[in-house]
């Protein structure tokens, strides 16, 4: 029993930069995530503002997912150098501020990639109604109260962050004095990071592509690749996160015993690397929006990819289909006026047989 207890006790020990191999591959991820990501949101924010034309509900959630996307690419130098050294040496207040920011923009990525998928069900299945909700005001309006909901929804990233002194090294890691608040902290983020969206997503993308087989419009079918793509991704890199976080909810509900043992090596050991894996995310989209674009390349130089957001956009689609379902009722209404002078020649007299009956 006691031997069990020595065991416990040096497993708690343990951190997430203990581990040589787990920091190692963590600090390659997170370097070439860099590289990759920081100048490819640049280059996304930059085409949605000089080089669009107009910016539409699509373009407008691209552009603040690009800058969720880059701010978070901009933090990641810090992670470098603190799995690097194996130590924090920004202080206690950058330790609080820097893990915020993280889950903010990770908050943000999802929640917007969600109002995307919604926007994209609105205008598929009831385009008639989705002027409602492209107006410029509705539409910067609903931004920012989701950027003030996931800045809320953030602070207990901040609550439960703290420098704390291990092995004469300085370490920037979760504090939390009851197990309780481990549970509350994760869960928060399963359910609001993951479950939550990615059910509204989810049920979205299936009527989406019920509706687009059900109607004639298959060049639809390329733009909700696009976006589809960008979901897959997304989850693809965070779910290992949320399962690691799931295994430390675990560990925090078990009782003392191998398990809980066993539970505690694990999260310890994959929090570095799954974690990096997460910050791949932010550096894939540009990656999809590259490939996406290419044929525009050649035609439109480096304003293919505004024209690629201008094209993925349902604004223009919708507006066309509202006109030819404008001209459609006038030329309706033309061939019943001429359907009426056939049955009535005298009708084309105009006044002028009437005045003379008078």
């Amino acid at each position: 029993m006691a031997q069990n207890n020595t065991t416990s006790s040096n497993l708690t020990d343990k951190n997430i930069v203990d581990t040589n191999t787990g920091t190692t591959i963590g600090a390659l991820i997170l370097s070439l995530v860099f590289l990759l990501g920081f100048p490819g949101n640049l280059f996304i924010i930059w085409s949605v503002l000089a080089r669009a034309r107009k910016h539409s509900v699509t373009t407008l959630l691209i552009l603040n997912l690009a800058i969720a996307d880059g701010s978070l690419m901009a933090l990641t130098p810090f992670f470098i150098i603190y799995l690097v050294m194996k130590k924090w040496v920004f202080g206690s207040v950058m330790c609080k501020i820097l893990f915020y920011l993280c889950l903010v923009n990770m908050y943000a990525s999802i929640q917007l990639i969600m109002l995307m998928s919604i926007y994209r069900l609105v205008a598929v299945l009831w385009p008639r109604h989705v002027t409602l909700i492209t107006g410029r005001k509705t539409v910067l309006w609903v931004l920012s109260v989701v950027w003030v909901m996931v800045m809320v929804a953030s602070v207990p990233a901040m609550i439960f962050r703290n420098v704390k002194k291990e092995k004469e090294n300085m370490l920037c890691e979760p504090v939390h004095s009851e197990n309780r608040y481990v549970v509350l902290q994760y869960m928060l983020e399963l359910v609001l990071g993951f479950l939550i969206p990615y059910g509204v997503i989810v049920v979205s993308y299936i009527c989406i592509l019920r509706r687009i087989r059900q109607t004639k419009f298959r060049r639809r079918i390329r733009s909700e690749k696009l976006i589809l793509a960008i979901v897959l991704t997304f989850c693809l890199f965070w779910l290992p996160y949320h399962i690691v976080n799931m295994v430390q909810v675990t560990w925090a509900l078990c009782k003392d015993g191998p398990v809980k043992d066993t539970l505690n090596l694990i999260w310890h050991k994959s929090r570095a690397v799954t974690s990096s894996i997460a910050f791949m995310s932010s550096c894939a989209n540009p990656v999809l929006y590259f490939f996406a674009g290419k044929s525009y390349i050649r035609r439109e130089g480096l304003a293919f990819m505004a024209r690629l957001f201008e094209g993925t956009g349902l604004d223009s689609a919708t507006r066309k289909s509202r006109q030819n379902s404008q001209n459609s009722r006038d030329k309706d209404k033309e061939a019943d006026v001429v359907m009426l002078k056939d049955k009535d020649p005298d009708s084309s007299s105009n006044t002028k047989p009437v005045k003379n009956g008078k």
